[in-house]
């Protein structure tokens, strides 16, 4: 008779070590700027983006169909909900990616359990916050899967609500974990909360126009009609805008905080700027940063993020062929 099968005992040190490693396989940029946050606040930001890319993974599978990722979608937000057991998500998925060519995120995929065993050890504000984003995202995803096609979105409405789910609903948690942690940036934030939507779409209208031909490679893009790449470059220099103010908002003492926000806001910058400086491209590797612009970039923030001035003087250098 064979013995029962054993659930492994939880070990939290592996699961964070796990999550750390993983962090650095799937994400280049995050794995810089996590983990210059306070620690109490490392752990569930870089939980969050590990969610967050497990949904994007779904949504980059080429070889899926829309109904199909949508129904893994739905899958995988009743398990982080704990709706049903993780197992009824990552079974179909691995299976449904059994073709997909990036083995990191396949691992991902594989280790769900660990991702959302070191969500239920977060605060339950934080998980509250977390499980906020994740539902907006997958399900905003959700609709955008049916809308997938070479065209592009229907109008710049259209963009800016895909950008929302896609980023900018990640600008609201942050927000929202920021200040659970600094009380003085929850006040000074009062009033100025849009500008936590305009952080996250920037970014993530930069990863749109960089990753635009690989898009288009897989007969899809995710900018809207008859919208010039001048008009797009100016509406991101607007949310770039949003974004530092939002980050001069950040009191001057959490540079962890700060660093985190104008690392990702700065290596936007410069990529946007490089786009600007292209007609067309035909490969992301076109406009991509190197190594060493990124660790010198790495190495400013440590000096800029405790002056106004320089964060302001670097956005000005950076950011005036945006606005051609």
């Amino acid at each position: 008779m064979r013995a029962p099968k054993q659930t492994p005992t939880p070990n939290p040190s592996a699961d964070l070590a796990y999550q750390k490693a993983i962090l650095s396989s799937v994400s280049r940029t995050f794995a810089l700027t996590i983990p210059l946050l306070p620690p109490s606040i490392e752990k569930v930001v870089g939980n969050t983006y590990l969610l967050c890319r497990i949904v994007d993974t779904i949504e980059d599978a080429a070889e899926l169909s829309a109904q199909t990722k949508q129904s893994l979608s739905a899958l995988f937000l009743d398990a982080v909900l704990e709706k049903t057991p993780v197992e009824s998500f990552v079974e179909p998925c691995l299976e449904a990616l059994k073709n997909y060519s990036n083995p990191d995120e396949i691992d991902l995929i594989a280790n769900t359990p660990t991702v959302l065993r070191i969500l239920h050890t977060c605060s339950s504000n934080d998980q509250q916050a977390v499980s906020r984003c994740v539902s907006i995202m997958s399900e905003g995803m959700s609709f955008f899967h049916g809308k997938q096609n070479q065209a592009g979105l229907q109008d710049l409405a259209e963009f800016e609500k895909y950008c929302y789910v896609v980023a900018g609903v990640v600008g609201e948690l942050l927000t929202t974990i920021f200040s659970n942690h600094s009380r003085a940036f929850e006040r000074a934030l009062v009033g100025h909360e849009n500008l936590a939507i305009a952080f996250g779409q920037a970014l993530q209208m930069t990863n749109i126009l960089k990753d635009s031909p690989e898009d288009k490679a897989r007969g899809v893009s995710w900018k809207p009609m008859n919208v010039s790449q001048a008009e797009l470059l100016k509406i991101a220099y607007q949310k770039l805008q949003d974004s530092l103010q939002y980050i001069l908002l950040i009191p001057k003492e959490e540079q962890g905080m700060r660093r985190f926000c104008f690392l990702a806001f700065g290596l936007a910058v410069m990529t946007l700027s490089k786009i600007a400086q292209r007609k067309e491209f035909d490969s992301k590797d076109e406009v991509k940063l190197s190594k060493s612009a990124v660790m010198k970039f790495y190495g400013f923030t440590k000096i800029a993020v405790k002056s106004d001035v320089l964060m302001k003087a670097f956005f000005y250098l950076n950011s005036r062929s945006l606005i051609k």
